[in-house]
């Protein structure tokens, strides 16, 4: 079958740099999927995208649909015709639609009766006329959050488009996209090379416009993007500090990455790393430099988008620019230090946190309550508990600084630096600059225990209370950054093996936010134990995601097994998984749990009772005497293990009770007539089901 390398190029207004490699993804997925239902084979796909283009090259493109079977049921055939065996409407419009004469349509049998069925062959199309029609859905689906028009077109894209290349292999694919004719024409460089480029073949594409300036491969430009600044670095006997999203971010910025080497004045260094760094990099997307020890110097790599006939200009340009960004910082560093922080609590009393649940002097009230009841939890004495209240006061007031207003990732940061210029404990210190720790997926925890404390006190607050109006999460919006913060509060816990138990410490969270909005405002409050469950259901699904990601063998019936015993430390639910995992691969797990729902299932009919079974109640049967004896000779013995945290241990023990359990259903009917002998029974059973309780309900599990 014939085939041809296709081409297909949008040429735009530069595009949004965040946004570049997914529109690439998505564009490239969309056209695939709909060429792989189609049945039409290709060979290798390459995704270019650049900052004034998008452009898909799919090498031998099969030129031809292959023919696709058709099978089609029809109607009955007692409604197919009538009494005379005449075609009725329904025959008739069945045999149009697959486009044959009634006479030609097949009979087939089935349960429900005779129908009419059609077997046939359509046609393959030309893929030339399927790609338009491709293309126009793919673009459809690309992840634009925002589209525009322009001019008076009613076109719309995330940015304005200026041409379409649209070939397969030599030839144009005749189509209209964005009200602008497919053509082969493509241009390069904005201002290195601006003129239009001609294209004889698909295959030509990329070659041309490298020698026009343009690098659309996105990985040989971000792998040029590193090389330049790496070069640069070197010449200046320094290493570049190269985060992958700021390498990513410039690589979707240029078309023809050049690097130059800037400088900024000495005295500058007197700020903190982080501020410069805030500076050079986020705000003005260079990157630093340090030297051999690993300290920031006076010198940066910026990344030009053209090869300057006049260098020193470009680096004179960009030292201009980033000069006054610095002096601005230096000045709010210098500022910010004259009024110390305690002096700025009660301003934040201005500063709005959440409207239904006051100011963030409110929140720093509410953060010390939870200091007070996590405090414990950490072994914190007195003294480490008084620092912890401390550093919860003063966490938030660096907001009210002018260097986190310019920079406010920088907050917590900043509010660090400032408590260690006023003097207070270094303890402290640490504790504001990391309590938003951990801020993403692989960010550091705090430090310290009483870092920790605030940190936990800090975003369990603001989950219940956010909560607590009603604003919880739903589908993909989270405004409070919710999921990410009830993450951070499972890592901290469960990475430092803190065995807490959550329920107290959310439920006086919840407490103190309804106490305020009850004392600010007359509308309902919400009920605070419906508040609380929600909040707990919020943290386990959280964490059986995280758990499930993480372990090798826990599913989700592993953690309900746990989490139906009522348990709230993230920790405790993590090890009982974890034993629960390896008691399943033991042989004797399918047959304890099936045992176990078949208890379950015969409490739904007949709810246990209280009789208190000791060693002088007489059973009625030898197999209950023996189930009796394996539990009373087991049940201290798990208990003590469970106590111990030995989770593994104790189920591998419960699972020697198999043979007793086993004997018993073989040979007790437990829904005996005898009122008397069938409560003993199902006490028994409850006894034994109590046992296996201890570490997880088996009743959850496979068997």
């Amino acid at each position: 079958m014939s085939c041809a390398d296709l081409l297909f190029e949008i040429g735009t207004e530069e595009l949004p740099p965040k946004s570049l490699d997914d529109l690439s993804q998505s564009l490239a997925s969309e056209l695939v999927s709909r060429l792989q239902d189609a049945g039409i084979g290709f060979g290798e796909i390459k995704r270019f995208a650049a900052p004034r283009r998008l452009a898909l090259f799919i090498s031998d493109l099969s030129l031809q649909q292959p023919d696709q079977p058709i099978e089609r049921k029809g109607p009955p055939v007692k409604a197919a015709f009538a009494a005379d065996g005449s075609a009725t409407k329904a025959a008739l419009a069945f045999a149009d639609s697959v486009g044959v004469a009634v006479s030609d349509l097949e009979r087939i049998q089935e349960p429900k009766g005779e129908f009419l069925f059609h077997r046939g062959i359509r046609k393959g199309l030309a893929t030339k006329d399927l790609l338009p029609k491709f293309l126009h859905e793919s673009i459809d689906k690309l992840p634009i959050a925002k589209r525009m028009r322009w001019g008076s077109s009613t076109a719309e894209f995330v940015r304005p488009v200026h041409w379409i290349v649209f070939m397969l292999g030599e030839d144009v694919v005749d189509a209209n996209f964005f009200g602008l004719t497919s053509n082969r024409i493509t241009y390069g460089h904005r201002f290195m090379a601006p003129g239009a480029i001609t294209l004889t073949k698909a295959s030509d594409y990329e070659d041309s416009l490298r020698t026009a300036y343009v690098i659309a491969d996105p990985n040989q430009r971000k792998a040029a993007v590193v090389n330049e600044i790496q070069s640069c670095a070197n010449a200046v006997k320094g290493t570049a500090v190269m985060r992958e999203q700021l390498v990513n971010e410039v690589a979707s910025l240029v078309e023809w990455p050049v690097g130059v080497v800037g400088r900024f004045e000495e005295r500058f260094l007197s700020l903190p790393a982080e501020v410069l760094s805030a500076t050079l990099e986020d705000h003005q997307r260079y990157f630093s430099i340090k030297d051999a020890s690993g300290k920031l110097t006076t010198q940066f790599v910026t990344i030009a988008n053209i090869a300057s006939k006049n260098p020193d200009e470009v680096r004179k340009g960009n030292e201009r620019v980033v000069r006054p960004r610095l002096a601005d910082a230096q000045f709010f560093w210098d500022q910010d230090r004259t009024h110390h922080l305690e002096s700025r609590i009660e301003d934040l009393r201005k500063v709005t946190f959440q409207v239904a649940l006051g100011s963030y002097f409110d929140k720093a009230q509410r953060v010390v309550h939870l200091v007070e009841h996590l405090g414990p939890a950490f072994n914190l004495n007195q003294d480490q508990l008084q620092l912890a209240k401390r550093a919860a006061l003063l966490a938030k007031t660096d907001l009210i600084t002018g260097l986190v207003g310019e920079f406010p990732e920088l907050q917590g940061t900043m509010g660090g630096y400032y408590a260690s210029a006023d003097g207070e404990p270094s303890e402290v210190s640490k504790a504001i600059a990391e309590h938003y720790h951990p801020r993403f997926a692989q960010d550091t925890l705090p430090s310290s225990d009483i870092g920790m404390v605030v940190a936990l006190a800090d975003k369990m607050d603001t989950i219940t209370s956010i909560f607590a109006i009603g604003q919880k999460p739903s589908g993909t919006k989270d405004p409070y950054a919710l999921r990410r913060l009830s993450l951070g509060v499972l890592r901290m816990l469960r990475e430092r093996q803190i065995d807490l138990n959550l329920k107290p410490i959310l439920k006086s969270a919840i407490e103190s936010a309804h106490q305020f909005m009850g004392a600010s405002r007359d509308s309902k409050i919400p009920d605070p134990q419906i508040v609380l469950d929600e909040v707990i259901d919020y943290l386990n699904e959280r964490l059986r995601g995280a758990l499930m990601d993480e372990f090798a063998g826990i599913t989700t019936e592993v953690v309900d097994s746990v989490l139906a015993l009522d348990i709230h430390s993230p920790i405790a639910i993590q090890r009982r998984a974890l034993a629960v995992v390896e008691f399943l691969k033991s042989p004797e797990a399918p047959a304890l749990s099936g045992a176990q729902k078949r208890i379950v299932n015969l409490f739904k009919k007949s709810a246990p009772n209280s009789i208190n079974l000791d060693k002088q109640i007489q059973f009625d049967s030898p197999e209950e005497n023996e189930l009796y004896a394996a539990l009373v000779e087991f049940k201290p013995q798990v208990e003590l293990l469970a106590q111990n945290g030995q989770f593994t241990e104790a189920l591998l023990l419960s699972s020697k009770m198999r043979k007793p359990i086993d004997n018993f259903f073989e040979n007790v009917m437990v829904m005996a007539e005898d009122p008397q002998i069938r409560e003993r029974r199902l006490a028994l059973l409850h006894a034994v089901r109590s046992l296996f309780l201890t570490v997880a309900d088996l009743s959850y599990l496979p068997g």
